[in-house]
């Protein structure tokens, strides 16, 4: 072929290219260009990448002449192939040598990369450092609490920028000394920058913190000023309420200056807490020495002196205040309570005894919760008003005299008011309970009967609707204790009121009572024939539930043998065997089952259930059903035995 008839010259031109490209390489790096900045390190670099691309190229080339060289070897003479061998050996030693200058080029290009980006980075650093430098140094502390706040979350956020840096600088540290530790030439220019530029951080971080410091000492002076300027503002407004002099007119009056006083005094006592703790700080910023301790001390001096004047105006306020209020209150007092007895006498004599027990138990239960409400209220209201009066007389008050004159009066009036009290209640007890045992049994009589017309004929629809409602029973009979115990009160208190009255009155206590008697008998009769109609109407629909439980499960075991898949081998037919023995079992199981359905239905039929025909026909039919079951069960097994 064409191609390779110009095998031997295309490879003696490739290894010529390779050749003259390998004498231009050298001459590149005999004459090699060198670098002052980092700019030019990295044009360098640039070519000298455009190099490794060519040179990869080459080597590809220089294979393929290897592999070209071989096949020539086998198909030409040797007398022609033999300089094509010689230049191709000297073109690949020279491709091989050409490598390691070149390799040496890249290192040394890189390492002085590394050089001058260091220094760049070193003068980029310092060069923001300088920029921050001013602001970590500024001498502004704030002259108010508001703008020290603001300056701090200035110099804060300048921390946090510090601190996300610091990796930065690190890093450029770290190149640096790597650079010094592989022994380069300009080590000691390297250590300088890194000195310089460590020193250069720390004083900015050292300016950081100082003002961190600063800012912080300025913020508790303009804390305490602002919380001692809002301390003065609150004081000299409650000044103006202490200097009030209005005492009130009447009683109401000096009650509400008393209550607003009390409340002001309360805030007055309570911020002894705000001046103290502003003390304290006061006292902290004297023995730290920070140069605005004096004006804090001058500052927390006026606060003292200001607010012990306002406790002394407090309690000079409450001493007028507290003087008014005890005559105005000791004479509404002897005022309402006069008006309150005289009421109170107007219902402790009345004659009105009843006319039957509802109206005297009425009376009687107004009359003594009037007396408790009387004799607690009006013995608290008389001893409070006692003891001021005397209170008063014993602190010397001016107008004494009245006030012992006022006290006898009311005390006097007092007893008269608890005399009228004990007669009408004694009055009320005897009427009361000549009525209250006959209201008794017209009460229990009525409730009686309330039961009888209670008991229901309802018997259920269902098993669960009879359980209902004999839980409903039970709960009827246990409401009936309660009643029961009240006909026995009604027999202890006619015994008792037969030794009391004779004549007309013995008789109809006798007669009450044997009407409320034969109305309990008879109630007691109807009960018990209801739980026993319930108990035969839940035994019933027991009975019926197990009646079609047992149907159910028959008619399930038949369907099953009904729909049994036919066999198609021996394997499948003795599954089927034993399928249908387990069917068996199951039907033994329910023996009990079924005996337990009948021995039920035949006690129902031996206590002669209202049901009884119903009963009969459940029986023959579960007994009808079980023996078609066992028939089927027979035939499928002959069958499956034939199989």
């Amino acid at each position: 072929m064409l191609f390779d008839a110009n095998r031997e010259v295309l490879v003696q031109q490739t290894c010529d290219d390779i050749d003259s490209y390998i004498t231009d390489l050298e001459k590149q790096i005999v004459s090699g260009d060198t670098a002052n900045d980092l700019t030019s390190v990295n044009i360098l670099m640039q070519k000298q990448q455009v190099i490794q691309t060519q040179m990869a190229v080459k080597a590809r080339q220089v294979e393929e002449i290897d592999k070209q060289t071989e096949y020539l070897q086998k198909t030409v003479p040797e007398e022609k192939i033999e300089p094509i061998v010689v230049k191709k050996t000297a073109v690949l030693e020279r491709f091989e040598k050409i490598k390691a200058p070149l390799l040496e080029r890249q290192k040394a290009l890189e390492k002085k990369k590394e050089a001058f980006q260091f220094c760049r980075d070193v003068e980029d650093e310092k060069l923001w450092i300088d920029e921050k430098l001013p602001v970590a140094n500024s001498p502004d502390y704030g002259n108010s609490l508001f703008n020290v706040h603001v300056l701090k979350k200035k110099n804060q956020s300048l921390a946090t920028e510090i601190d996300n840096h610091e990796p930065r600088i690190n890093a450029i540290c770290n190149n640096g000394r790597k650079l010094i530790d592989e022994g380069h030439e300009d080590a000691k220019k390297f250590e300088a920058l890194i000195s310089d530029l460590t020193q250069k951080w720390q004083e900015l971080k050292d300016a950081i913190e100082n003002r961190r410091k600063h800012l912080l000492e300025s913020e508790k002076v303009q804390q305490y000023f602002f919380d001692a300027q809002e301390a003065e503002s609150w004081m000299s407004e409650q000044e103006l309420y202490m200097m009030v002099e209005d005492r009130g007119k009447d009683e109401i009056s000096a009650q509400n200056l008393m209550k607003k006083h009390e409340n002001l005094e309360q805030s007055v006592e309570d911020y002894a807490n705000t001046i103290r703790q502003l003390g304290e700080v006061a006292r902290q910023f004297s023995g730290d020495d920070i140069s605005s301790g004096d004006a804090v001390a001058v500052k927390q001096s006026q606060l003292d002196k200001l607010y012990a004047g306002l406790k002394d105006l407090a309690g000079e306020r409450r001493a007028r205040l507290n003087e008014a209020l005890q005559l105005f209150m000791l004479s509404r007092e002897v005022d309402d309570l006069e008006q309150w007895i005289t009421d109170r006498e107007v219902v402790a004599g009345s004659q009105e005894l009843g006319q039957d027990f509802d109206h005297v138990t009425l009376l009687s239960e107004r009359f003594n919760e009037f007396a408790r409400d009387t004799e607690a209220v009006g013995g608290e209201r008389v001893a409070k008003v006692n003891g001021i009066a005397d209170n008063l007389i014993q602190a010397g008050h001016s107008d004494s005299a009245t006030i012992a004159e006022w006290k006898d009066n009311l005390n006097e009036s007092w007893q008269d008011l608890l005399e009228l009290i004990e007669t009408r209640t004694q009055m009320l007890a005897a009427s009361r309970e000549l009525h209250k045992f006959f209201h008794d049994c017209k009460d229990v009589l009525g409730r009686i009967l309330e039961k009888q017309h209670g008991v229901s004929d309802e018997l259920g629809r269902d098993a669960g609707s009879v359980s209902t409602l004999q839980r409903k029973h039970y709960n009827f009979l246990q409401d009936l204790i309660t009643l029961y115990s009240q006909v026995q009160q009604i027999q202890e208190e006619s015994a008792k009121l037969q030794d009391a009255y004779a004549g007309d009155k013995a008789k109809e206590i006798t007669n009450r009572e044997q009407e409320v008697l034969h109305a309990w008998d008879n109630l007691q009769a109807m009960c018990d024939a209801r739980k026993q109609k319930l108990a035969d109407t839940g035994d019933l629909f027991r009975f019926f539930n197990m009646v079609r439980i047992l149907m159910i499960w028959m008619e399930d075991l038949v369907r099953q043998m009904n729909t049994s898949e036919k066999p198609r081998d021996v394997s499948g037919v003795e599954l089927l065997m034993n399928n249908h023995q387990s069917l068996k079992a199951e039907i033994d199981t329910r023996e009990d089952n079924f005996g337990a359905c009948i021995s039920l239905g035949k006690e129902l039929l031996t206590r002669n259930h209202y049901a009884s025909a119903d009963i009969k026909d459940r029986l023959m039919t579960l007994s009808n059903s079980r023996n078609a079951l066992l028939r089927r069960w027979e035939e499928r097994w002959e069958n499956l035995q034939l199989i």
